[in-house]
């Protein structure tokens, strides 16, 4: 693999996390995957990003031909995530990786998570990927998952609700009339 198109991440917030069990995506071959999202302020990442796309579509020019590279439909995996409509997603970049082998997880000590619940949608951490070029049913660069380091909780995304509190008012009640 080339150095140039590998990039750890700064602290990043997880989406769509499916980093312990790999996921079909309509039909499509199940792979483990996350979407990554890039504060905009963090212009370091984002910078090393842009270089490693940069190298990833110079490779992709060596074995496509330029031309394939000017494809007005070309892909580029850093996204913008005020496009998405998604709160989640404001004032930053997001990028989706994924990866057909499992990822290696780490706390911030660097020892191996294997409790699925303690890496999700939500929590903060850092990203290593890849980007390389793909020319089949359309063109561009993707972006490959490497592993994940966790850094700190975040408010969970998606569907974790906090179901307990929809029935806060049947724990402090003691009149159980409605059973009899």
């Amino acid at each position: 693999m080339n150095e140039a198109t590998r990039v750890t991440t700064g602290l990043v917030r997880l989406s769509y996390a499916n980093l312990f069990k790999p996921m079909s995506i309509a039909g499509s071959k199940p792979k483990y995957s996350v979407s990554v999202i890039i504060p905009k302020k963090d212009k370091a990442t984002i910078e090393a990003v842009k270089k490693a796309i940069e190298a990833a579509k110079e490779e992709f020019m060596e074995k496509y031909g330029k031309k394939a590279a000017q494809d007005p439909k070309f892909r580029n995996p850093l996204l913008d995530g005020d496009k998405k409509g998604d709160e989640a997603y404001k004032e930053s970049y997001y990028i989706n990786a994924k990866s057909d082998l499992k990822p290696k997880i780490f706390n911030r000590s660097g020892e191996e998570i294997v409790e699925e619940t303690e890496v999700y949608s939500g929590c903060y951490g850092r990203v290593s990927i890849n980007f390389y070029g793909y020319n089949n049913a359309g063109k561009g660069i993707s972006a490959g998952l490497r592993g994940v380091k966790k850094y700190q909780d975040g408010e969970p995304l998606g569907g974790s609700a906090n179901v307990r509190e929809d029935f806060d008012d049947d724990f402090d009640d003691e009149d159980d009339d409605f059973l009899a």
